[in-house]
């Protein structure tokens, strides 16, 4: 399936994927998730305006509004690095998810694509996979295991998404 990324937001200027939408030639907006009605609003217009079939997020630590997802009217995908409902909701991101993990001696983790709805890592499953860890030493060595998983997850799941919302 032709997919075409119209653009990218970032946080700041410095994000990483800031860099790296510079060198694909991808349009980065910086839009301030902390300014949610500000953001959801420049958000929702940009999506409109580039005519916008699907939202991916990665490393977005904000809710979006149950009005956003409404008035958006299209599928809202995140990425989470655990197998939800295991060690997801508020505050369970990135390292903080490793490290419970981690310390609740799991031998499997995993990697979560899920609808977003106006609940912390609470929508609908799209996809999911188990990672096995039981020779992890550390959440580090979690973190990169699961990471592995999350990129080679991801694009089948949107894909799988897009293919069902022409």
């Amino acid at each position: 399936m032709p997919v075409e990324i119209r653009f990218a937001t970032a946080a700041r200027a410095s994000a990483p994927v800031a860099e790296l939408c510079k060198e694909l030639g991808i349009p980065c907006e910086i839009l301030d998730p902390r300014r949610q009605a500000d953001f959801e609003a420049k958000l929702l217009s940009l999506c409109h305006k580039e005519n916008i079939a699907l939202i991916a997020l990665a490393g977005f630590m904000s809710l979006l509004s149950a009005d956003f997802l409404n008035k958006v009217g299209i599928p809202v995908l995140n990425i989470h690095p655990a197998l939800l409902p295991k060690y997801g909701g508020k505050g369970m991101f990135g390292m903080a998810v490793h490290e419970a993990v981690f310390f609740c001696g799991d031998k499997v983790s995993g990697v979560t694509v899920h609808r977003v709805d106006p609940l912390y890592d609470h929508g609908e499953i799209i996809a999911q996979t188990e990672v096995d860890i039981s020779d992890c030493p550390s959440p580090e060595e979690i973190a990169a295991r699961v990471l592995e998983v999350e990129h080679r997850l991801y694009a089948p799941a949107i894909f799988s998404v897009l293919s069902k919302n022409p």
